[in-house]
Protein backbone atom coordinates (compact mmCIF):
# COMPACT_ATOMS: atom_id res chain seq x y z
CA UNK A 1 0.00 0.00 0.00
CA UNK A 2 1.90 3.30 -1.16
CA UNK A 3 2.27 5.81 1.00
CA UNK A 4 4.49 9.17 0.86
CA UNK A 5 6.93 7.67 3.31
CA UNK A 6 7.66 4.80 1.61
CA UNK A 7 7.91 6.36 -2.09
CA UNK A 8 9.97 8.77 -0.48
CA UNK A 9 12.12 6.00 0.52
CA UNK A 10 12.76 4.87 -3.02
CA UNK A 11 13.00 7.95 -4.33
CA UNK A 12 15.85 9.04 -1.42
CA UNK A 13 17.69 5.64 -1.84
CA UNK A 14 18.16 6.14 -5.83
CA UNK A 15 18.95 9.95 -5.52
CA UNK A 16 21.84 8.83 -3.07
CA UNK A 17 22.97 6.58 -5.31
CA UNK A 18 23.41 9.06 -8.00
CA UNK A 19 24.88 11.21 -5.85
CA UNK A 20 27.62 8.87 -5.75
CA UNK A 21 26.70 6.51 -2.29
CA UNK A 22 28.35 3.15 -2.57
CA UNK A 23 26.12 -0.29 -1.54
CA UNK A 24 27.72 -0.40 1.55
CA UNK A 25 26.23 2.99 2.52
CA UNK A 26 22.89 2.12 1.20
CA UNK A 27 23.26 -1.04 3.58
CA UNK A 28 24.14 1.05 5.87
CA UNK A 29 20.67 3.40 5.96
CA UNK A 30 19.00 0.57 4.88
CA UNK A 31 19.90 -1.03 8.51
CA UNK A 32 19.39 1.94 10.48
CA UNK A 33 15.59 2.47 8.75
CA UNK A 34 15.09 -1.02 10.07
CA UNK A 35 16.86 -0.75 13.72
CA UNK A 36 14.67 2.23 13.79
CA UNK A 37 11.82 -0.32 13.35
CA UNK A 38 12.71 -2.58 15.48
CA UNK A 39 13.10 0.36 18.23
CA UNK A 40 9.61 2.13 17.24
CA UNK A 41 7.93 -1.54 17.23
CA UNK A 42 9.41 -3.89 20.10
CA UNK A 43 7.89 -2.11 22.76
CA UNK A 44 4.73 -2.85 21.67
CA UNK A 45 5.03 -6.37 19.87
CA UNK A 46 8.14 -7.45 21.55
CA UNK A 47 11.25 -8.62 19.45
CA UNK A 48 9.94 -11.60 18.58
CA UNK A 49 7.36 -9.63 17.11
CA UNK A 50 8.94 -7.40 14.91
CA UNK A 51 11.67 -10.36 13.94
CA UNK A 52 8.77 -12.48 12.74
CA UNK A 53 7.48 -9.37 10.71
CA UNK A 54 10.79 -8.81 9.16
CA UNK A 55 11.01 -12.39 8.06
CA UNK A 56 7.67 -12.16 6.74
CA UNK A 57 8.44 -9.41 4.68
CA UNK A 58 11.97 -11.01 3.50
CA UNK A 59 9.63 -13.62 2.92
CA UNK A 60 7.33 -11.78 0.39
CA UNK A 61 10.27 -9.70 -0.94
CA UNK A 62 12.11 -13.17 -2.28
CA UNK A 63 9.67 -13.41 -5.01
CA UNK A 64 11.85 -10.45 -6.86
CA UNK A 65 15.39 -12.04 -6.25
CA UNK A 66 17.52 -14.80 -5.34
CA UNK A 67 19.68 -12.04 -3.26
CA UNK A 68 17.57 -12.47 -0.32
CA UNK A 69 18.53 -15.86 0.84
CA UNK A 70 20.11 -14.84 4.01
CA UNK A 71 17.52 -15.41 6.33
CA UNK A 72 17.58 -18.59 8.35
CA UNK A 73 14.51 -21.02 8.68
CA UNK A 74 12.55 -21.38 12.22
CA UNK A 75 10.83 -18.73 14.36
CA UNK A 76 13.40 -15.51 14.46
CA UNK A 77 13.93 -14.12 17.79
CA UNK A 78 15.43 -10.89 16.46
CA UNK A 79 16.15 -8.83 13.33
CA UNK A 80 19.71 -9.86 11.72
CA UNK A 81 20.96 -6.15 10.74
CA UNK A 82 24.02 -7.62 9.83
CA UNK A 83 22.75 -10.13 7.51
CA UNK A 84 20.62 -7.74 5.54
CA UNK A 85 23.30 -5.48 5.43
CA UNK A 86 25.89 -7.87 3.89
CA UNK A 87 23.10 -9.30 1.60
CA UNK A 88 22.77 -5.53 0.33
CA UNK A 89 26.78 -4.42 0.02
CA UNK A 90 27.00 -7.25 -2.14
CA UNK A 91 24.79 -5.63 -4.74
CA UNK A 92 25.56 -3.03 -7.37
CA UNK A 93 24.25 0.70 -5.64
CA UNK A 94 21.68 0.87 -7.28
CA UNK A 95 20.44 -2.80 -7.05
CA UNK A 96 20.84 -2.08 -3.42
CA UNK A 97 18.76 0.70 -2.86
CA UNK A 98 15.98 -1.07 -5.31
CA UNK A 99 16.39 -4.12 -2.95
CA UNK A 100 16.27 -2.02 0.31
CA UNK A 101 13.67 0.09 -0.77
CA UNK A 102 11.17 -2.95 -1.36
CA UNK A 103 12.22 -4.20 2.32
CA UNK A 104 11.28 -1.20 3.57
CA UNK A 105 7.81 -0.49 1.63
CA UNK A 106 6.85 -4.32 1.84
CA UNK A 107 7.86 -3.76 6.13
CA UNK A 108 5.40 -1.07 5.78
CA UNK A 109 2.55 -2.71 3.45
CA UNK A 110 2.79 -5.47 5.84
CA UNK A 111 2.33 -3.24 9.04
CA UNK A 112 -0.32 -1.41 7.79
CA UNK A 113 -2.41 -4.33 6.61
CA UNK A 114 -2.18 -5.25 10.59
CA UNK A 115 -3.06 -1.81 12.21
CA UNK A 116 -4.07 0.44 9.38
CA UNK A 117 -2.38 3.11 8.02
CA UNK A 118 -2.70 5.74 10.79
CA UNK A 119 -1.00 3.70 12.91
CA UNK A 120 1.53 2.45 10.37
CA UNK A 121 1.98 6.15 9.84
CA UNK A 122 2.55 7.47 13.48
CA UNK A 123 4.79 4.23 14.37
CA UNK A 124 7.04 4.72 11.64
CA UNK A 125 7.44 8.15 11.48
CA UNK A 126 10.81 8.20 13.40
CA UNK A 127 12.63 5.59 11.39
CA UNK A 128 11.61 7.19 8.28
CA UNK A 129 12.86 10.39 9.37
CA UNK A 130 16.18 8.93 10.37
CA UNK A 131 16.59 7.39 6.94
CA UNK A 132 15.34 10.66 4.84
CA UNK A 133 17.54 12.82 6.56
CA UNK A 134 20.15 10.75 4.95
CA UNK A 135 24.07 10.92 5.07
CA UNK A 136 24.31 14.58 4.56
CA UNK A 137 22.56 15.38 7.83
CA UNK A 138 25.85 14.02 9.44
CA UNK A 139 29.16 15.47 9.46
CA UNK A 140 31.44 13.90 6.81
CA UNK A 141 34.15 16.13 7.46
CA UNK A 142 36.12 13.62 9.83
Amino acid sequence: MPSPESDGIATFLKRTVRDGASSLQIAEAVSVALQGIDEALTPIIGKRGVAALHQRTVHLARGSGSWLIFTKEGVPTAMDFEALKSALAQQEAIDAADQGALILQTFHALLTTLVGPSLTERLLRPAWATLLSGPSAQDTTS
